[in-house]
């Protein structure tokens, strides 16, 4: 059984095997999460990002590519695009949920124990942090797993460390 857990503070900072970035299609870094892990990870990872969009054009919105943890004090990085929300327009509640699956996929083929993920796509990109909440509880706890046996959900505000906090029935 996968042990979920729930904290406050900064991604860039966890002790577990692989983190998700919340990326851009470029993989190039831009602001919030995806900023300070290019920032704090340092060039090998802008470096393995490169190599990655020479190769096959960058990251689709929804998909996952995976680079190693550069500086940082994990193995690996997850990049996944999430959407920017149009009122799910253009399908991105299940380009959402295939962030979360994709992740997921990429960690378990890496025999990846230990993931976190940051609140993807609710920042600039606009989805609503009731919804995106839903959705990475509900992949998470679906999703089948071998290797797999601990998700940390990092939350960097409280508005979506509350929302996390009640959909998980955490008590803190």
């Amino acid at each position: 059984m996968v042990k979920i857990e729930l904290i406050k503070g900064d991604i860039t900072n966890l002790e577990v095997e692989v983190i998700v970035n919340a990326a851009n299609t470029s993989l190039l870094g831009g602001g919030g999460v995806d900023g300070a892990i290019h920032r704090k990870g340092g060039k090998q990872i802008l470096y393995e990002c490169i190599e990655i969009r020479n190769r096959q054009g960058g990251c689709k919105t929804g998909e996952a590519v995976i680079t190693s943890g550069g500086n940082l004090p994990v193995k690996k990085i997850i990049h996944t695009v999430g959407p920017r929300w149009n009122d799910n327009k253009s399908d991105e509640v299940n380009k959402l949920k295939s962030c979360y699956q994709n992740s997921l996929r990429l960690a378990e083929e890496n025999k990846l124990t230990s993931i976190a993920f940051p609140n993807i796509s609710t920042g600039i990109y606009k989805f609503p942090k009731d919804k995106a909440a839903e959705i990475a509880i509900n992949e998470v706890k679906r999703f089948e797993t071998v290797f797999i046996n601990k998700v940390v959900f990092v939350c960097f505000d409280d508005e979506n460390f509350d929302l996390y906090k009640m959909l998980l029935d955490f008590g803190f």
